[in-house]
């Protein structure tokens, strides 16, 4: 067995005891840095959701595997810096990491281009800006106005 699903069954394991189940659970395994080699047994065992935080390294790494597996989810984990959006929206199924208008802007756009709704998940400041961001549709401010835009 690969050390890899070796260690996804070990996760699953713990889950299992702590909570009954695994049914409400969605593991990422975060293949940055580690060879398409390392993350193929994973994808051959079935195993669907996966992380990335460098851009240029998951185009690389992931263009041609998600051709071929379709079914297969990518997430972006790390910071995303809007010049990167372009390249994030074709590929990835989900951002982990918005965390400024400008680029929930940037995403809007990219997104309306390419007819695509990736899941995103915000990254509110307390105290700061108050805004959200719907994947279907453009960011939105609340009417009582964000002071730190």
């Amino acid at each position: 067995m690969h050390k890899s699903i070796h260690n996804l069954a070990l996760i699953n394991d713990q889950i299992k005891l702590k909570f009954g189940s695994t049914n409400n659970f969605e593991i990422i395994a975060v293949s940055k840095t580690f060879p398409i080699s390392e993350i193929h047994p994973l994808i051959e065992n079935g195993h669907l959701h996966f992380g990335e935080n460098k851009v240029q390294e998951a185009v690389e790494k992931w263009s041609a595997i998600k051709n071929s597996h379709e079914h297969l989810k990518l997430h972006m984990i790390g910071k995303l810096q809007t010049n990167k959006v372009k390249y994030v929206i074709p590929l990835f199924d989900y951002i982990h990491s918005l965390d400024n208008i400008k680029l929930a802007e940037k995403i809007a756009l990219e997104q309306e281009k390419l007819n695509r709704n990736l899941k995103i998940f915000d990254i509110i400041k307390p105290l700061r800006c108050c805004w959200y961001f719907k994947a279907y549709s453009k960011p939105r401010i609340p009417p009582h106005d964000c002071p730190n835009k």
